[in-house]
């Protein structure tokens, strides 16, 4: 076989080969985007331009992520807090509208405590959303109540769902995004 054949076989698998690779290494790259950020991978698609602009956007989350300080609780601050849940929810029977109000603070300073930033809402989406994206709608859900109570517009119902979606943040971020820490045991809002 002359130099030239040989040139035209190997250039043309090499390209192949190598067009091969990056498809896995895409396929991987996105597999564990998704992996990472459940249901928040779908969602920032779906509100993007391209798939690719979702992926290089929860890529800098990752990136902003990495650079915060993001510390677990020691379990006396995590017990003090638990406790501070049971009495926002034994006020919900009284005052639901307020409960709620209290419960959105609530998850707030046990953001900062933990070390994200609280800078504003749709940063606090974007912050939690790298280790708590199977949560994340809980929080946008329980946030829509909470404005709603704001304006006087949420009904009891609402009011006791947004309890429950702020709970299951609550209890992932005490829980240092590791599940539940036993604060579903504590009195159920009814």
């Amino acid at each position: 076989m002359s130099t030239g054949t040989l040139i035209a076989i190997i250039v043309p698998v090499a390209v192949v080969l190598i067009l091969l690779v990056l498809a896995v290494w895409q396929v991987v790259r996105r597999r564990r985007l998704q992996e990472r950020f459940g249901p928040e991978y779908e969602r920032t698609v779906y509100g993007s331009e391209s798939r690719l602009a979702a992926e290089r956007e929860l890529r800098a989350r990752e990136q902003r992520h990495d650079r915060l300080d993001i510390r677990p609780l020691p379990p006396p601050v995590r017990d003090r807090y638990a406790e501070d849940w049971t009495r926002v929810q034994q006020q919900f029977v009284d005052r639901p509208g307020e409960a709620v109000q209290q419960a959105d603070r609530l998850v707030t300073v046990v953001m900062r405590e933990r070390g994200y930033p609280t800078e504003g809402y749709e940063q606090e989406l974007r912050d939690l959303s790298v280790e708590h994206g199977r949560t994340l709608e809980h929080f946008r859900v329980a946030h829509a109540v909470n404005d709603q109570a704001g304006h006087g517009s949420a009904t009891t119902e609402e009011l006791r769902g947004a309890m429950v979606h702020y709970r299951a943040l609550f209890d992932e971020l005490l829980g240092n995004g590791h599940g539940r820490t036993g604060t579903g045991g504590a009195r159920r809002v009814r």
